[in-house]
């Protein structure tokens, strides 16, 4: 039986240069720089070995933005790394990558960032401090959390223009707040990165440190995700991956140059909540620091949210268009001209997940799984328990930045033929040293992980189930060959193969 073309409306270039930036910028910055800073000058010797940790991530982040650079030019298509994988290893290969971000690490993530949104959130409105007779601290919790994806998908239902301007909105917020830690950081300074430290018996590593960088730093490449709604791909998704990636890592470095101005290194270390005990140094300030971080990390978790359902919803929108099970994924509404099925999924797996995490009987029933599999059951402290989950997605994760960067050497010989409008500079160098970095980080995270990844790896191969399931539409003659200057278009339609 002949799958269903699905043939949706065709993609609309509707994205800025700006806007670009924007999604990159918003999902890049969530709650790490509030969290993770003291936990990565635990791991270095002295404060400017610290801020070169910071640089070096943003380097490395920026020689991967550049690998992306050269396949989103090359294969402008919604989609991203769903598009690379299929025309370097094969569709199977593609179609893992879609299922595993709509089934786990995607969807995950935009749980995770809703429980921190939702425990900044109840802390300044509770809604009955604890009163038995109102909802429990739990509950209000969960409510947050499920309130903040569902307000977000459908902004993103209701269009791209409300979908980027909401990201416009909480980037620029975000942004703002964090300018003001680095005045806050200037006006408290003291001589905290310029005082000798003297080296600590227990540090653990400088790569140990570098773990939680690049963490911090993940999700510049999800404007690939986007190039066929890029207006001129070619010219604004390179500079956009370019930007993003240099004004996050300026804005790290100068974030924890402020955090160490103000608190020194050994206070930075030691530091419960960083950004609000650098805020409290400001004599005017004192107690509403605390509340004016919970409203900024409240603001930067809603952008990582936001972007990552905009941009990840275009993925399960490519694997859609190509595959007859999952064609209703496919479908994009001809009024709102939105990837309609694609949000309305991604929702309603992620409300699933959260409120798996987010409720008695769920917290429950995962610990009775997890023990019968005879491994470690989630102590369920911190956000809602995800940051323990999703130690089981972080190797897939990785595994698959990983193959992303060993396409580019594979299609630079596959599609000799092709125009490549930006080509990654110092071939093969600088995509090696980005491969290099995603096994290091593989390696890591999987012995992080340890029985857990286990989790994710069955997932994979029940992807593979699914994949021999579904009809794959034939591709198009001559489909790839559309990408020639001779035949470029402005307005590329769903991705294909």
């Amino acid at each position: 039986m002949e799958p269903p073309r699905n043939d949706p409306q065709p993609i609309q270039a509707q994205l800025g240069l700006w806007d670009a930036v924007s999604i990159i910028i918003g999902i890049v910055i969530g709650a790490g720089i509030y969290e993770t800073p003291p936990l990565i000058f635990k791991n270095v010797h002295g404060p400017w070995e610290g801020l070169g940790v910071w640089a070096l991530g943003g380097l490395l982040s920026l020689i991967g933005a550049l690998c992306y650079a050269e396949l989103a030019t090359t294969y402008p298509r919604s989609g991203g790394d769903y598009v690379y994988l299929t025309r370097a290893f094969g569709p199977w290969m593609g179609f893992l990558f879609g299922w595993a971000q709509l089934v786990v690490i995607r969807t995950g993530n935009i749980g995770m960032m809703a429980y921190v949104f939702a425990d900044y959130a109840i802390r300044l409105w509770d809604f009955g401090n604890g009163d038995p007779r109102w909802l429990s601290e739990a509950q209000v919790t969960l409510a947050y959390a499920v309130t903040a994806v569902t307000v977000l998908s459908v902004l993103n239902i209701l269009g791209v223009v409300f979908g980027k301007g909401t990201q416009n909105v909480l980037t620029v917020a975000k942004v703002l707040g964090l300018g003001g830690i680095m005045v806050a950081g200037i006006l408290s300074s003291s001589s905290g990165v310029t005082t000798p430290v003297k080296p600590s018996s227990d540090v653990p590593s400088f790569g140990f440190a570098m773990i939680f960088v690049l963490y911090t730093y993940g999700g510049w490449n999800d404007a690939a995700l986007v190039a066929a709604e890029q207006r001129n791909p070619r010219r604004n998704i390179p500079l956009a991956l370019i930007l993003g990636t240099l004004a996050i890592m300026l804005i790290y470095v100068l974030v924890n140059a402020a955090y160490l101005g103000s608190l020194g290194f050994e206070g930075v270390r030691s530091s419960k909540a960083v950004a609000a005990d650098t805020l409290e140094r400001l004599p005017r300030l004192g107690s509403l620091a605390s509340r004016l971080i919970s409203v900024l990390v409240m603001i930067s978790a809603l952008g990582a949210i936001n972007g990552m359902i905009f941009t990840c919803s275009r993925v399960y929108s490519a694997l859609g268009s190509e595959y007859s099970l999952f064609a209703w994924l496919g479908r994009w509404h001809p009024r709102l001209r939105s990837p309609l099925w694609s949000l309305l999924a991604q929702m309603a797996i992620a409300l699933g997940m959260i409120c798996a995490v987010g409720s008695e009987p769920g917290r429950a029933g995962i610990n009775r799984l997890l023990s019968a599999l005879d491994f470690e059951t989630v102590s369920w402290q911190g956000h809602g328990g995800f940051d323990t989950l999703l130690r089981c997605t972080a190797p897939a994760f990785w595994l698959f930045f990983l193959l992303t960067g060993l396409s580019v050497f594979i299609l630079r010989e596959r599609d000799r033929h092709l125009a490549r409008p930006f080509s990654a500079p110092f071939y093969p160098l600088l995509p090696l040293i980005f491969c290099d970095t995603c096994a290091y980080m593989l390696f890591s995270a999987t012995a992080y992980a340890g029985k857990l990844a286990l989790i994710a790896f069955a997932l994979l191969h029940l992807g593979l189930l699914f994949y021999w399931l579904s009809r794959r539409r034939p591709p198009t003659e001559g489909e790839f060959e559309a990408e020639s200057p001779a035949n470029a278009v402005d307005q590329p339609t769903i991705v294909s193969n």
